[in-house]
């Protein structure tokens, strides 16, 4: 399923500012997700180029278009479409950071999975509680019942 999430102007997701996201495959900039996450994604860093293409094709995967255009930030979800969801690898392009493009985001992915009805949908964040937060997300109020199985152990 492809979605494009316009203002009804025409200009852009909800914001009229001509920004514009969508879910279709074929728009994004594969090889400048790689070079963003692989440089400048701290979870991220050295990821290979095979990797990305590998988590690509496994995710449903949201861009975020500027005004010209141009990929500005992604982020993807891993879903069964069912249960459960997993946002990650969120980011944004530096130059377009402060504009609160990361809270849109966040919330096109949550409005974009609400028609499955999802039981969870979670993501792990280290410093950007607030703008999940703006979202919906909340902190896990059962961590302890939480496990992982991590390659780092």
């Amino acid at each position: 399923m492809t979605t494009t999430m316009r203002s009804e102007d025409g200009n852009g997701d909800k914001g009229g500012d001509g920004y514009e996201i969508d879910t279709a495959p074929d728009r994004l900039d594969v090889g400048l997700v790689h070079h963003w996450l692989s440089t400048d994604a701290f979870w991220a860093l050295g990821r290979s180029r095979d990797t990305v293409e590998r988590s690509l094709r496994g995710s449903l995967n949201f861009g975020v278009y500027g005004p010209d255009g141009d990929q500005v930030a992604y982020a993807r979800v891993v879903t069964d479409r069912a249960t459960f969801a997993w946002l990650c690898d969120v980011y944004v392009a530096p130059a377009h950071r402060g504009r609160g493009l990361g809270a849109r985001l966040a919330t096109a992915v949550r409005d974009h999975l609400a028609p499955y009805e999802l039981k969870r949908t979670m993501l792990a964040t280290v410093d950007a509680h607030e703008l999940y937060a703006k979202a919906g997300f909340i902190t896990v109020p059962d961590p302890e019942h939480l496990m992982i199985l991590s390659r780092e152990q």
